[in-house]
Formats: structure tokens, C-alpha cells, sequence
């Protein structure tokens, strides 16, 4: 049997941003606490790993601010459904309890966070400069993904 590996580009958050530009879909970005239930994230048994759902839905809740032009200010706490995604064999993890940055799709039925084995549009616990870096984002100042090497 063959040795496959996922390869992904470096988690950035101005790419994702872009990304969350581009779409055709309508995102809102919120820093705050994301709870859900842990145990409903998707595991994989390796013997039966096609049977893996490409995504899994779970009730979710975050508490905390949304971006403005000043900063995360909006008062923020409502359900949301956490899409944890899986690309084969591997899937996405996230944590409970804990702050994150979230890029939250506005979909028909309620805010959307998706996350992927590569990130996704979840940062867990971001750093003060994450969050800076997507203020600038969001005020139109320069978003240049970081160069990794």
C-alpha cells in the first residue's frame, strides 16, 4: 500500500481572509470562546476510513466580539454549527472551551464555522499579532499572507 501525506500550506490568517473575500459567500469575523461537544468530533477507523463523512455538523456556541473598523467590538454569542471536515483519512480537530478566531459563514440556517485538517477558517487560541494582522485586513491596510520558507 502506498505512504500518502496531506500537504498543506501554512495556516495564515491574512490567506484566509482572502479566501473569505473571495467567496461568493458572506463571512463575519468573531474572536471569542467556541463550546460544543468534543466527543461528536468525527474519528476515523483506518480499516473502514472510506466510510468517513466528508463533513460533520455539530452544535456549536461562541461568546465574544465581532470585527469592525475599530476593532473587535461588536458583542457577539449565538449558536453556530461547527463543519468539521475531513480530506480522507484526516480530519479536522478543534478544541472546547477555549478562545478562538473564527471566520463565521452567514448561511441560510445560521452561522457557519468550517474547519479542515489545514486550519480551515478556525484559529484556535490566536496570537496578538493574528488578530492585529486581520484588523489590518479589515480596514483595507496591507494583507500579505507571511512568506514561509
Amino acid at each position: 500500500m502506498p505512504a500518502l501525506a496531506l500537504s498543506c500550506m501554512p495556516h495564515d490568517v491574512a490567506r484566509t481572509y482572502q479566501e473569505a473575500a473571495r467567496s461568493k459567500d458572506v463571512f463575519i469575523v468573531v474572536k471569542g470562546v467556541l463550546e460544543f461537544d468534543e466527543s461528536a468530533l468525527p474519528v476515523v477507523d483506518m480499516s473502514r476510513q472510506h466510510e468517513t463523512p466528508p463533513e460533520t455538523r455539530i452544535p456549536a456556541r461562541i461568546t465574544g466580539d465581532a470585527l469592525s473598523v475599530d476593532g473587535f467590538t461588536i458583542p457577539f454569542e449565538r449558536a453556530i454549527t461547527l463543519n468539521a471536515r475531513c480530506f480522507g483519512p484526516w480530519c479536522a480537530g478543534a478544541r472546547s472551551g477555549i478562545g478562538y478566531l473564527a471566520f463565521l459563514e452567514q448561511g441560510e440556517d445560521g452561522h457557519i464555522l468550517s474547519v479542515t485538517p489545514c486550519g480551515g477558517f478556525g484559529f484556535p487560541k490566536p496570537t496578538a499579532e493574528t488578530l492585529d494582522r486581520v484588523k489590518r485586513c479589515f480596514r483595507g491596510e496591507p494583507c500579505e499572507p507571511a512568506s514561509f520558507n
